[in-house]
């Protein structure tokens, strides 16, 4: 029988020039792939458009879906989170404007945006956990916008329920099911819902312990 090929990580860059050459990377997969899409976009388009060698390409994204999720990765990473403290909401509001705010950048390039998710999920049914370092970076941002740096497993709960009534609005939006409109509403219900009754509050030392 054949050998199926492991798996290989993707390699990190570490000199300014491997630096360079990787945002170009993603540069010119983010415009191919706002125009084309997770399944028209092709690995060698991308390579040309960066003035990379195609070994390059993969040698820091070995899949179609590697790149994808580090695009999404860049995005998130960018994402400035509204807080308590800057804003003055109370913090299921700030996390609700947080989400509203990725939710209007995703929705400039929705064929991008939808290759996007489509990469990170294949992520998370790959790794068999529950996130992969994007919904972590992800997690990360809403708790930040809840003013929360040690969370505890059910804090970790509540922002993850969150990410998934989100992804589910997002996608409903994406594929015209519901409007803007009626998307930017559902972020509002969904956090109202899962986080205004625990953290508008002020909470006890040892609230939400387990």
């Amino acid at each position: 029988m054949p050998r199926i090929a492991e798996r290989r990580e993707p390699a990190e860059p570490v000199s300014a020039d491997q630096q360079l050459r990787y945002r170009r990377i993603l540069r010119a997969a983010a415009r191919l792939g706002a125009e084309h899409g997770h399944e028209r976009m092709q690995m060698n388009d991308v390579a040309k458009e960066a003035g990379v060698a195609i070994a390059t390409l993969y040698r820091y994204f070995p899949s179609k879906n590697d790149l994808f999720l580090g695009l999404m990765r860049s995005q998130v990473r960018v994402l400035s989170p509204a807080t308590v403290a800057d804003d003055g909401l109370p913090p299921s509001k700030a996390v609700a404007k947080t989400l509203v705010s990725a939710t209007n950048g995703l929705l400039q390039a929705p064929l991008l945006a939808s290759a996007m998710l489509q990469a990170n999920n294949a992520a998370q049914h790959q790794s068999g956990s529950e996130g992969s370092d994007v919904s972590n970076a992800f997690h990360h941002l809403v708790l930040r916008s809840l003013g929360i740096d040690d969370p505890t497993p059910q804090d970790l709960r509540m922002v993850r329920l969150v990410e998934q009534a989100w992804y589910g609005a997002l996608v409903s939006v994406l594929n015209d099911v519901i409007t803007y409109e009626e998307c930017v509403e559902d972020i509002d219900v969904i956090c109202e819902l899962l986080l205004s009754p625990t953290y508008d509050e002020p909470r006890d030392a040892g609230d939400c312990k387990e």
